[in-house]
């Protein structure tokens, strides 16, 4: 690669680097993909969308520029469909290799054909692959280990969901033997070469010319878990480790209904006795479900061996009625009361009522009471306020003072937004909220995903686990899954026939004795890992029954902390958060984003120092490498926090300081290398760049064995589409 010098003393002066990227979207899914990376994370971009008419040419100018007398570069890393997309012209791709070599800047080559372009074999010839990938077992190699994915323990699986199904597509090629001078490529995740011994790159570093490629050879979308297990190390690798923005995996599991005896699924009438569905005369008090001593001092001694702490969501009242019954006492809320500092504890309301709309239940299903008027009868504030007082009072008079009275789920979300039946809150529930202090509301994620205000209080969005609260035996929750998700052929609702949208019916009906645990516990335990690994602190949720007699909570847990820490090095742990702190994260993300899509963010890197503006009152979100430390007017502090082999976190300005200045450690300044790269290339001409292949017209992936030519897959393939989510299955159903 040939560079023309700059104007100015480049060799003499610091460069800014602007940290924010440069996306170029073809519309494919592997860019779309990274575009979800860095919206979920906070890290700011400039997208220009190929197929746009009017899009801006990428030249010099736009790239790079002198402010005050020093080089800008406005990027701080390149992300492209391929290493030479048709949507851009010879012209183009030769601003952005010089661009990338004069300032050091990476470049993402988001999903590309094996090829000597990348220093690898073509992907199509004997000792390589090209194919589906579905069921393949890649492994991060020590490159990679050592480098960007650091944070992973080895294994990458990719998904075989179903075998109907062709889920992923990619080559998996070897590097150059002999590649051109100068050149290296390292692989960073490589898979087995079917029918071989050797192992290929799906992923990996091809430096040439003073630039550096991260080559991925596989295609995928922002769903897929082989993907959300590398997202965060091309990211890191293209910034080198120093951006805006942070990406954590998170967990937190809400236990709902403490105290209370829940209603049981019926085997035989198929609906749960009591409630509108089932016949008039089903009597739910009959058999309802309640933990036990043994089974609170089963949690307890769970929650140790497995380093976990669940939330308990409480109903004082439930207990109250516990001892009515005749008992007297009551031993389970002793055990859990004495055993209170090894959870942490939510007000449920005192007796989980209903606090939306009077629900007329004469009709199925239920439907808001109206008055005369036609006007909606709304549960009073008087009732929401005494619910929420009352079991506060509850706790502080039977001991429970481990509470966080900001903190509130009401029975069901109720009060809030219930459709179709109510397509407004209780206009009673903020005032009620105000009133008493609550400031952390909890709300059904399948229902409303985006936090938003009630009143002075933030809602936070809980995922459903389809571990339903009518459950506490086995048998009862695959019996129930089957009325659910099987056809009215073969013995179930239908629903999921009425809905499908939102469900998939089963081919045929779970086996009652294996089907929990050959099937549902592993679909319920993939989709909350892939939420935890998806940058999203929302907790899910489930209730006491699910804790009772057969505990079937208990295998849908252990598989999703097992599975995670298959997937994830002792340097990135789930992080568990209580209610309020998620909301505390989601309202800070939710400032940052207005902040960065306003274009109110400012941020660059000098040398080894780290500029970041921001409005008043907005903290800004960063990741930097290990050793960073925030300056302050007079000494610094600390940076951040330890995650993933670095440190990330919010900062907001010092005394007297109207911008947040961080300075990274000794050795981490890539600017530094950049321009001894550019100066030992500043002699040679613009002049003399290769022109890149396929500006034009599709590239060949390379020759086939018998001497033909085979084009690459372009992006849009079969493999693009996200997969239908059933995460959404279980949030339609579980309503307790």
């Amino acid at each position: 690669m040939t560079l023309a010098p700059m104007p100015g003393a480049y060799a003499a002066t610091t460069p800014r680097i602007d940290l924010r990227l440069l996306v170029v979207d073809d519309g494919g899914p592997a860019v779309g993909a990274i575009v979800a990376e860095l919206d979920s994370t906070g890290v700011p971009y400039t997208r220009i969308d190929l197929a746009a008419a009017g899009r801006p040419t990428i030249a010099a100018g736009f790239l790079s520029d002198t402010l005050n007398g020093a080089p800008r570069a406005k990027f701080q890393a390149v992300v492209m469909p391929s290493e030479s997309p048709a949507g851009l012209s010879a012209a183009e791709l030769t601003a952005l290799a010089s661009y990338e070599a004069q300032f050091g800047i990476r470049q993402v080559d988001a999903y590309t054909y094996a090829g000597a372009s990348v220093g690898l074999n073509w992907g199509t010839l004997p000792g390589a692959y090209a194919g589906t990938l579905d069921g393949v077992q890649a492994q991060v190699t020590t490159a990679g280990k050592s480098g960007p994915f650091g944070y992973l323990e080895g294994g990458i699986t990719f998904e075989d969901n179903s075998p109907s199904v062709s889920e992923s597509y990619g080559y998996i090629a070897t590097p150059l033997a002999q590649q051109a001078a100068g050149a290296t490529f390292t692989p960073y995740v490589e898979a087995p070469i079917p029918g071989t011994d050797t192992r290929g790159s799906l992923v990996g570093e091809y430096a040439h010319d003073g630039r550096r490629e991260l080559v991925v050879t596989f295609v995928y979308n922002a769903y897929q878990r082989q993907y959300r297990q590398l997202a965060r190390g091309i990211v890191e690798w293209a910034t080198e480790g120093i951006h805006l923005g942070y990406d954590r995996n998170y967990f937190a599991l809400h236990v709902d209904d403490v105290f209370m005896s829940d209603d049981r699924w019926d085997t035989v009438l198929k609906c749960t006795p009591g409630d509108v569905t089932c016949p008039p005369g089903s009597n739910p008090e009959e058999h309802p479900s309640r933990m036990s001593v043994a089974d609170a001092q089963y949690l307890k001694q769970w929650q140790q061996t497995h380093n976990f702490k669940v939330d308990l969501a409480y109903n004082g009242g439930g207990s109250e009625d516990f001892k009515a019954d005749g008992n007297g006492t009551d031993p389970l809320a002793a055990q859990l009361i004495a055993d209170q500092s090894a959870y942490r504890w939510i007000n449920h309301t005192y007796q989980h009522q209903f606090l939306g709309c009077v629900q007329d239940t004469t009709v199925v299903p239920w439907r808001c009471t109206t008055n005369a008027s036609g006007q909606t009868v709304w549960t009073s504030q008087a009732d929401i306020t005494s619910q929420i007082t009352n079991n506060r009072t509850w706790a502080a008079n039977n001991g429970l003072t481990n509470v966080d009275n900001t903190e509130l789920v009401t029975g069901e979300h109720s009060g809030l937004v219930t459709n179709p039946q109510q397509p407004t809150d209780n206009p009673y529930l903020a005032p009620s909220v105000d009133n008493t202090g609550t400031r952390w509301l909890a709300s059904d994620a399948s229902r409303e995903h985006e936090q938003r205000e009630v009143g002075d209080a933030l809602t936070i969005p809980r995922y459903p686990l389809n571990v339903f609260y009518n459950a506490a035996k086995t048998v009862e929750e695959v019996d129930e899954y089957n009325w659910i998700y099987t056809s009215r052929a073969q013995g179930g609702s239908g629903i999921c026939e009425d809905n499908p949208a939102t469900s998939t019916c089963l081919p045929t009906p779970l086996d009652v004795n294996t089907g929990y645990a050959d099937y549902i516990v592993p679909l319920e335990a993939r989709l909350a890992v892939n939420r935890a690994i998806n940058n999203d602190p929302r907790p899910h949720f489930v209730h006491q029954s699910n804790y009772a007699e057969d505990r079937i909570a208990y295998p849908v847990m252990e598989r999703i902390l097992s599975e995670y820490d298959g997937l994830y090095a002792s340097n990135t742990p789930l992080v568990n958060l209580r209610q309020k702190d998620i909301g505390v994260e989601l309202q800070r993300r939710a400032q940052w984003k207005n902040a960065v899509d306003t274009g109110q963010v400012t941020a660059y890197r000098v040398g080894d120092t780290v500029t970041i503006s921001a409005p008043s009152g907005v903290l800004a979100e960063a990741t930097m490498p290990t050793g960073t430390v925030q300056k302050q007017l007079i000494g610094t502090t600390a940076f951040g926090s330890a995650y993933a082999g670095q440190l990330s976190g919010w900062a907001g300005p010092g005394l007297t300081q109207v911008s947040v200045t961080l300075k990274l450690p000794a050795g981490e300044v890539p600017a530094k290398t950049a321009m001894t790269a550019l100066r030992t290339t500043i002699a040679k001409t613009v002049a003399s760049l290769p022109v890149p292949k396929g500006v034009k017209t599709p590239v060949p992936a390379g020759p086939a064995a018998n001497g033909t030519t085979v084009n690459k897959l372009t992006a849009k393939s079969s493999t693009a589409a996200a997969p239908k989510s059933t995460a959404t299955k279980g949030g339609t159903r579980s309503t307790r």
